[in-house]
């Protein structure tokens, strides 16, 4: 029998109260999933069941704090499953994940404990309850309903079926994109590398010798690989090559799993009483319906267009003049933008890459949360993660604190999915007797020969920040209950932090103290910084194409009464209608799209980023007006209502209680360069 109290899974034993990593085995998780699904359900059991009267101590917040030893479990694998998956932990997350499934539903729809939360939902008036408890207790109240504890039985049995199988499909669906990254590499001779720069060649001969092709060089689907090879080699075969391997990720294993989670999805929102899926899952944003994402996204969608028809215009022209005679193609687009902007604005961003070394980058990101925030981070070398690449730190206050635990996983492997993220361990509260965050960063950036410094693009390094921005919303944390901690936000709130973070990168402030060549140590030239700061705006036809043309058929998809019964021919109709340009293609398309069906996440959501850019150009520009980026007072009034609330308040509240006022969509535009 499992002994959770002994468990290295639940019973964390490491230096900072991590897990002791190096003691923990893939075949442990099983049976501590078993054990520990059985002792959550038996704590629910004991609250829904118990004799007193429902109270804010015997049913709120015991429920709040229910299930820490699956907490445990759970963080630990899920942190596993995506940054460094083997075999047995892909069979075992297709197993898990709908357990997991199965479990919730069963929580919320237990009668006996909704009764309980609803009795206290019903008198929350008379209760004098502080706001942030009368959140909770509304939250807690809506996602019960929204789960489906006022359905009938049997309309509560096929609820938990539809999320049972759906887990499972999310699960197979992220391994079903993992493998085709790791699967697909084209190997190459240093004649083939005509273009490509010498800290790319150094990646890629580094990505070789993984894949057992030492001496040679591997061009993978590693975006910290592919985009960089793209926008320099010559070899107009192979980019296209790469292209189409690229966009064709998932292609052949996932259409079924599109098509049965879509009308699974449909399925679910009829049984909550809504028209539509978006709907559903909208009812809790700040958006609130379809028509107001579509409100935002078709304008921008109508100028990023027309700036993409200009910028291509240009670009085939300098393709003609190379003395290029086929038509202007989609893998051609990242080439002839690098000469593009070199020629508008005499910059190359490959310039830029000496000056980026990732462990500057990382000093450089902590160096703003200290000036803001004043935080402080301290390496810990003796301490071990998951990997030996995993670097742990600990995060003091001003006064030398402990704040929390910040651990990086920057390089790219094939055991880890692909894109960055950040998630947690343990989040920070202070109901009962507390917890302090423990916060990661997961990122995939190339990693260089050992030796060698690793060599971010511009792009990379924003990815860097933005994750950090993400952390930040976790560590800054200062709420009293677990279920609002950090990130716990409408996903359309979510990316306030993390997309104003990245604003920091790129002032001369921070360029100028840690933008240093990896080389001789020399600042970053002002000329350069002079062209990197004229061009920032360019491309962003190309980039908001992109990203625009994802959210919509997100939103196409999750906003029909009746699933498609062939999702790659809507997902064509789709940018059809849209008058999609044939030179570029979604930034997700349906078969990879890990936002919106590896899991429930960001489906209907994926706009959520142009949403929150809204508030982050605004936001930022707090700072600007003031003179000063670092200005004391507005850093303070953007922890205190910003990072460190969690989800205590309405998010527009929030704001407001920030800025002053809610902003309009002419500062994202302006920030894009599209106004």
């Amino acid at each position: 029998m499992t002994d959770l109290a002994r468990s290295p899974l639940t019973h964390w034993t490491g230096p900072l109260g991590l897990p002791d990593f190096g003691a923990i085995k893939d075949a442990d998780f099983g049976p501590v999933f078993e054990a520990a699904i059985k002792a959550h359900a038996a704590e629910i059991e004991a609250i829904a069941q118990n004799p007193e009267p429902p109270s804010l101590d015997n049913t709120l917040a015991a429920l709040d704090l229910s299930g820490e030893a699956l907490d445990r479990v759970s963080s630990v694998f899920w942190l596993k499953a995506g940054a460094d998956a083997t075999p047995e932990i892909q069979a075992l997350e297709r197993e898990i994940s709908p357990k997991m499934a199965r479990h919730g539903s069963a929580i919320s729809m237990n009668a006996a404990l909704f009764a309980r939360i609803d009795a206290l939902y019903q008198k929350r008036e008379s209760l004098g309850l502080d706001s942030e408890t009368l959140r909770v207790l509304e939250k807690s109240w809506k996602g019960f309903v929204k789960s489906g504890a006022k359905l009938n039985e049997a309309d509560k049995a096929r609820l938990a079926a539809i999320n049972e199988e759906a887990a499972g499909l999310g699960a197979q669906f992220s391994q079903n994109v993992l493998a085709d990254e790791a699967e697909w590499a084209l190997i190459l001779d240093e004649a083939d590398l005509d273009g490509v720069p010498e800290a790319l060649r150094e990646a890629m001969a580094e990505a070789a010798e993984a894949r057992g092709a030492q001496g040679r060089y591997a061009l993978t689907l590693s975006r910290s690989i592919y985009e960089p090879f793209s926008q320099s080699s010559t070899r107009r075969d192979l980019r296209e090559k790469a292209w189409r391997g690229f966009i064709a990720r998932g292609e052949a294993r996932n259409a079924e799993i599109v098509k049965r989670t879509l009308a699974l999805r449909a399925e679910k929102a009829k049984l909550l009483g809504y028209p539509t899926y978006a709907a559903y899952k909208l009812d809790d944003t700040m958006a609130k319906t379809p028509q107001a994402v579509l409100d935002l996204l078709n304008p921008v969608w109508e100028k990023a267009r027309a700036r993409a028809a200009e910028d291509q215009a240009d670009m085939e022209r300098l393709a003609r003049e190379a003395g290029a005679n086929d038509p202007f193609a989609a893998w051609d687009w990242r080439f002839y933008e690098e000469k593009l902007r070199a020629e508008r604005y005499a910059f190359d961003e490959a310039e830029l890459k000496p000056y980026l070394q990732l462990d500057r980058m990382i000093a450089a990101a902590f160096d703003v949360a200290g000036k803001l925030f004043g935080l402080r981070f301290e390496e810990r070398k003796d301490v071990q993660g998951w990997t030996p690449d995993v670097k742990v730190y600990e995060v003091t206050n001003a006064d030398g604190s402990h704040r929390a635990v910040f651990l990086g996983d920057y390089f790219n492997r094939p055991s880890k999915r692909s894109g960055a993220w950040m998630s947690s361990l343990q989040s920070g509260y202070s109901l009962g007797a507390g917890s302090t965050p423990i916060i990661y960063n997961v990122c995939n950036f190339a990693k260089p020969p050992a030796g060698k410094p690793a060599l971010l693009s511009i792009d990379d390094a924003r990815t860097l920040f933005h994750e950090f921005g993400h952390a930040l919303h976790g560590m800054l944390t200062e709420v009293r209950w677990p279920s609002i901690a950090g990130t716990s936000v409408p996903r359309d709130f979510v990316e306030l932090p993390s997309q104003l973070y990245e604003h920091w990168l790129t002032t001369p402030e921070v360029l100028k103290a840690h933008a240093l060549r990896h080389d001789t140590g020399a600042p970053l030239p002002e000329d350069l910084l002079k062209k990197m700061l004229a061009a920032r705006n360019f491309g962003q036809g190309f980039a908001t194409v992109e990203f625009a043309a994802s959210a919509l058929v997100d939103m196409a998809y999750h906003a029909e009464e009746e699933a498609p019964e062939d999702p790659a021919a809507f997902e064509a109709a789709t940018l059809k209608r849209l008058d999609m340009p044939e030179t570029i293609a979604m930034r997700h398309r349906t078969p990879h799209f890990l936002h919106v069906f590896s899991g429930e996440g960001y489906s209907s959501g994926y706009y959520s980023y142009m949403w929150s850019e809204v508030l982050d150009a605004d936001a930022f520009e707090a700072f600007s007006e003031t003179g000063d980026v670092f200005n004391p007072a507005v850093a303070k009034k953007l922890r205190d209502n910003i990072y460190a609330a969690g989800g205590s308040k309405d998010p527009e509240a929030l704001y407001t209680a920030f800025r002053g006022r809610m902003p309009a969509p002419e500062a994202m535009m302006k920030k894009r360069g599209l106004a």
